[in-house]
């Protein structure tokens, strides 16, 4: 079976998943992992997703945010790809900068593997959430697969999960456990032919009317413009002198609706250009500067 993932850490996680390794446990998201041994682990209730890491894919593309008429493969996706996670969040980094740089072309590659598990027949199993990004992800991979007759899967992350009288709420696959992916399995459903087509025929929809965002409104995906998340921004600064970490740190504990630390940044660094912000205290970390409003 072959997982499609839309983000790098619920990738990472789901590699690790797939693989007859132990990796330290954690109580939470898993993304980082040490060198541990081959035994299987004492938990009644985990298992390994059958399969290998090889068999995870990552589309990490983002088509929640920009210009989607414009291929994945494009220059323009790559350097949005690039221009979103590089925001010298811990000062210039010219290795970082020249990794980052080759992101884009990553997922390009990735898009070629997946094409051609296509091609080879192989059963394809998505995971997306309620999140922007990853319902995009979906709608997109359909279409994208749409001249392939190749069963197709889906596993919807659950709103939130009950364990031992703790209630666990989701927002993304990134928050899962590696050694809890097994456990939402029992989600999975096979797409119909219509299902695909319906997914398929949505994206093309999006790609149409073509607006800078893609947004979760009444649990439905719609277009929307760039100015859309702009209030939680306004709303959450105030008045107050604020370190930018820790505004983005809090619109992102405080509004849990699938959109990425970098977009925050990205309008926070326009409104600084256009006057409408105001840095107090400066840094070469962009990420540790103070802020505040000057409307």
């Amino acid at each position: 079976m072959i997982e499609v993932l839309f983000g790098e850490s619920e990738a990472a996680s789901m590699k690790a998943a797939k693989s007859k390794v132990i990796y330290s446990k954690t109580n939470g998201p898993t993304s980082v992992f040490a060198v541990g041994k081959k035994v299987e682990p004492v938990q009644e209730e985990f298992c390994w997703v059958e399969g290998i890491p090889e068999e995870v894919i990552c589309l990490g593309v983002m088509l929640d945010i920009g210009d989607i008429k414009a291929a994945v493969s494009s220059d323009y996706r790559k350097n949005l790809i690039y221009s979103m996670l590089y925001q010298e969040q811990c000062g210039s980094d010219p290795e970082m900068q020249k990794e980052l740089l080759q992101v884009g072309n990553e997922y390009v590659k990735e898009l070629s593997r997946l094409k051609k598990y296509a091609e080879d027949g192989e059963c394809i199993r998505i995971w997306y959430s309620k999140s922007p990004y990853s319902i995009c992800g979906l709608y997109f991979v359909c279409d994208y697969l749409k001249q392939y007759k190749n069963q197709i899967c889906v596993v919807k992350l659950p709103d939130y999960r009950v364990k031992a009288n703790v209630i666990t709420e989701y927002q993304n696959w990134g928050e899962v456990a590696a050694e809890e992916f097994s456990y939402f399995l029992k989600y999975q459903e096979e797409l119909s032919e219509h299902e695909r087509r319906m997914y398929a025929s949505k994206w093309l929809e999006l790609v149409e009317e073509n607006s800078k965002l893609r947004v979760v409104v009444n649990n439905q995906l719609i277009s929307a413009p760039e100015t859309f998340y702009d209030d939680i921004i306004w709303n959450s600064l105030g008045n107050k002198t604020i370190k930018q970490a820790r505004l983005i740190g809090n619109m992102l504990g405080n509004y849990r609706i699938g959109i990425g630390d970098w977009w925050y940044a990205k309008r926070i660094q326009y409104f600084i250009e256009q006057g409408m912000i105001e840095v107090i205290e400066d840094s070469e970390k962009k990420y540790a500067r103070t802020i505040r409003s000057c409307r």
